[in-house]
């Protein structure tokens, strides 16, 4: 694997491939000593310019686990924060010699332009740009619905015959882009439901079904239901009148999610915002993979990471090759 830059590239013997080896990496988690040697000796840069401490955190998590020297590069109090461009720093840390970098930006395909440019010969992972993808996230949401239905038997299968209702902000959500393309490649069915004003453009050319009603959604019986969270620092107009009428027809309470099949999942990126995307109540349930998500992601790092430097690198470039 060269780069991980999005999903919608990403063919289905890939994605299983990486679910795979985040199944082989969970396993090693539960000894006594996480620690693996696999990428002793490799440099890994967490290169972000957006701020971000779950998916840092957890991508620093899954390097330190395999062994390898971790650097961090927050863009705040930075060159950047001077002027420095995106060229420069790359250029920096190639000659810092990095094996890999890891990169969070506000600007969608900062990552691809990265990848494809002569700036580094480092692989590039994609932790998120603009409104654009998000991958280590779908992948680590795929990972979680393929475990809690399958369990112990989860390895080599996909998600075909699931169904997956996505509700929110999808306008602005990378996390909903990703899933979209993932969860669609892997065989599953998937719902948006969203306020009509943050429902994107071109979202015909999708292959979901878009409703504006939730509880039309809830009624055929989900297998996982997943939340967005409200993106009040990406909004700059009124896109619902009052948080309380967001939470009134959009939200996941009490009362809806007890409409929910008994083994329905809810799912949550994080951070929540209680109270409005969904209750304190459904949030700490049974039924809530909030946590398992944390746990799972770091897994799934471990995958990327381990696919992108511990084998020979061929020269191809893309998506995922």
């Amino acid at each position: 694997m060269r780069h991980l830059l999005d999903t919608r590239t990403l063919d289905r013997e890939s994605a299983l491939r990486i679910l795979d080896v985040a199944e082989d990496m969970s396993d090693t988690q539960s000894r006594e000593i996480k620690k693996l040697p696999t990428l002793r000796g490799k440099a890994i840069v967490n290169l972000f310019f957006e701020d971000s401490t779950r998916t840092r955190i957890s991508f620093e998590a899954a390097a330190k686990r395999l062994s390898a020297d971790v650097i961090n590069f927050a863009a705040k109090g930075s060159s950047v924060s001077k002027g420095e461009s995106l060229k420069d720093t790359a250029q920096t840390l190639q000659a810092m010699g990095a094996d890999a970098v890891v990169i969070r930006h506000s600007a969608s395909g900062a990552p691809r332009t990265l990848a494809t440019s002569s700036w580094i010969s480092a692989g590039v992972v994609n932790a998120g740009d603009g409104t654009h993808e998000h991958p280590t996230q779908a992948l680590l949401d795929a990972f979680t619905i393929r475990k809690r239905r399958y369990g112990a038997e989860s390895r080599g299968r996909d998600l075909s015959g699931m169904r997956v209702v996505i509700v929110g902000d999808v306008l602005h959500s990378r996390v909903a882009r990703s899933n979209v393309w993932l969860l669609t490649t892997l065989g599953a069915e998937v719902t948006l439901v969203a306020p009509p004003t943050l429902v994107p453009q071109n979202v015909s050319q999708w292959p979901v079904r878009v409703l504006f009603d939730l509880d039309e959604a809830l009624a055929d019986g989900p297998d996982a239901v997943m939340l967005l969270r409200i993106q009040l620092e990406r909004m700059n107009a009124a896109y619902f009148p009052s948080e309380r009428e967001y939470s009134r027809c959009w939200g996941l309470d009490t009362r809806r999610a007890q409409t929910l099949p008994h083994d329905s999942i809810v799912m949550h990126p994080g951070p929540m915002n209680r109270g409005l995307e969904i209750s304190a109540e459904t949030a700490d349930s049974s039924r809530s993979t909030v946590l398992e998500q944390v746990t799972n992601g770091v897994s799934v790092r471990m995958a990327v990471l381990y696919l992108l430097l511990a084998g020979e690198r061929n020269e191809q470039r893309g998506g995922v090759k």
